[in-house]
């Protein structure tokens, strides 16, 4: 596995911490690094992806929500909405990453840690996305 796949792995985890645990984003980034072992490139991206999307938050969720038609954020599954905001986060704050290479690993994180009609669901939900942030 790639560094930065690794990374948005990471991210994600803290994502899913911080949401199923209503922690804030200090506290999680504490606790979670005191217990794994990553460091430099790995680590350095997977803080600041969840940065990004904790920062973000509100405006994250927003565009979410406007993308994924007769779904409320509360009524998704938990790793498919965190694979969402990781995936929207690094949309916003990484401009410079193709929108399709996001595309592509946040499917991958999401064949890893979901189910197969979540993978239809997000694969969806970011192409809207990504097409909006396009005609920006």
């Amino acid at each position: 596995m790639g560094t930065r796949r690794k990374s948005r792995e990471l991210a994600l985890q803290m994502l899913f911490q911080a949401d199923m645990g209503k922690q804030d984003a200090e506290h999680v980034r504490k606790t979670f690094w005191a217990e794994r072992a990553a460091e430099g490139e790995a680590r350095g991206f997977a803080d600041d992806l969840f940065r990004v999307a904790t920062g973000r938050a509100p405006e994250i969720d927003d565009i979410i929500q406007k993308h994924a038609e007769h779904w409320r954020l509360d009524r998704m599954a938990a790793v498919d909405r965190n694979v969402l905001r990781a995936a929207v986060a690094e949309l916003l704050g990484y401009p410079n990453t193709p929108p399709p290479v996001v595309i592509n690993e946040a499917l991958e994180i999401a064949r890893r840690y979901s189910t197969p009609e979540s993978v239809q669901f997000i694969n969806g939900v970011l192409d809207s996305i990504a097409k909006e942030l396009a005609a920006k």
